[in-house]
């Protein structure tokens, strides 16, 4: 069935943790690392040489490129070339895809071999230092962790600025002028693409959650390290659609095509894919600095989705012409002035926790409410004050309304087991 075995935290630096990890627009889960492994002398005897060969190099090829890598991917600086032309999160992606199809021959129709191999990765978030399972499965496992974890740096890159001053200089006449909003549609594709890339890692998560975890028998499951766990799974699948959505609002607040409506909708379906992620992170044993800040990461962004939705909401029950509507609107504004500065509580407490990290400038969504709900509020509160008694924001804030999810993972599928694994290169004996 598969052994576990977990090494106790020491004071090493195998896992490599980085000090501060820059500007953060995405969280990026700690990177966990395969450690090597000796297929010759669990596999020699049932497979051909060069199969054992071929997954012994592939394998090899991404503990050196993670190894060596994986400090640089966490932290957020852009990406550097690397000696074959590419950049260090394409080539450990490709290593990852190329790994996958061979693997995947352990596991084909319940074969024994499946338990044949220890497989060894260092944990990040978890306070064992590493976990070793005799079980092909986690094996796929971790590789889909990796690959979600990969689209996920390669999203947080794409959508930090690349100057302090990127996206946010003035539209001028001129040269500059066209400059800058050359800027400006650069800065919208990169949000456009980065909403595919939420959308990849989110499938491999829910691949992972779906298709991966049920095939692990019941007891190893739950010796699975943290990072592995079923509510880590489902939280950074969550947190993926939910920062897709976050940039749909961000690109409906520049489109003078969306509506007031539409911009409620995404901000309340922002608010569902949080307190989801949420519910699913809250009890999990995350006692280290990783597990903390992801859970803090989660708290900040549903606190800044609240503020966000209640903005959209009083924006809309403002146009009514009641008395009751426009209190309504001022309970909701209020409430979104709230959440805003709790949001800036939840952001210096994320960032404090260690890997540090910190803001970048802001932009899109929260760069427009952070300059509007204060002034909203302030001017409708003036307007309204005989309507609404300032000592009861919270307990009168009106219910937001329940819109149906509409972003979904990518539907990711295991690939085919590669063709190096024909009954030529498989010794039954």
């Amino acid at each position: 069935m598969g052994c576990l075995v977990s090494t106790p935290t020491d004071s090493g630096g195998n896992r490599r943790r980085p000090a501060n990890i820059g500007e953060v627009s995405v969280f990026v889960p700690g990177l966990r690392i395969p450690k090597p492994v000796d297929f010759s002398e669990s596999l020699g005897d049932h497979l051909s040489k060069p199969l054992v060969e071929r997954l012994s190099a592939l394998r090899t090829r991404i503990v050196v490129v993670a190894g060596q890598e994986a400090p640089t991917i966490t932290r957020t600086r852009r990406r550097t070339a690397t000696q074959h032309g590419g950049s260090t999160l394409s080539d450990l992606q490709q290593a990852l895809e190329d790994y996958l199809p061979v693997l995947l021959g352990l596991v084909r129709d319940g074969s024994p071999l499946q338990h044949k191999v220890q497989f060894v990765w260092v944990n990040q978030e978890d306070d064992v230092k590493e976990t070793a399972i005799s079980n092909a499965w986690y094996e796929v496992l971790s590789v889909l962790h990796l690959l979600a974890s990969l689209s996920l740096s390669q999203a947080n890159l794409l959508l930090l600025p690349r100057t302090s001053a990127d996206g946010y200089q003035p539209k001028g006449r001129g040269r500059e002028g066209r400059e800058g909003k050359g800027r400006e549609g650069r800065r919208a594709e990169s949000r456009r693409t980065s909403i595919d890339i939420f959308l990849k890692a989110a499938g491999y998560l829910d691949c992972a959650v779906r298709q991966v975890l049920p095939l692990l028998p019941a007891e190893l499951r739950r010796g699975l390290p943290v990072d592995l766990a079923e509510g880590v799974l489902r939280t950074l699948c969550l947190q993926a659609l939910g920062q897709g959505v976050d940039i749909q609002l961000g690109l409906a607040i520049d489109s003078t095509k969306a509506t007031l409506a539409v911009k409620r909708r995404l901000a309340c379906e922002m608010v569902k894919y949080w307190q989801q992620a949420q519910d699913n992170i809250t009890n999990l044993r995350l006692s280290n600095g990783w597990g903390e800040k992801h859970r803090l990461f989660v708290k900040w962004k549903h606190v800044e989705a609240k503020a966000a939705a209640y903005y959209y909401h009083g924006l809309i029950l403002d146009e009514g012409n009641t008395e009751k509507s426009h209190g309504m609107a001022v309970a909701a504004f209020q409430a979104a002035d709230e959440y805003l500065k709790e949001s800036k509580k939840a952001s210096e407490a994320f960032n404090m926790v260690p890997p540090l990290s910190r803001n970048p400038p802001l932009w899109g969504t929260m760069k427009y409410l952070y300059e509007k709900i204060p002034k909203d509020t302030s001017s409708k509160v003036r307007i309204n004050q005989d309507l609404y008694s300032r000592d009861k924001i919270m307990e009168t804030a009106p219910t937001l309304p329940d819109f149906a999810l509409a972003l979904k993972p990518d539907e990711y599928q295991l690939p085919p087991v590669h063709v190096s694994w024909n009954d030529e290169n498989i010794n039954r004996g």
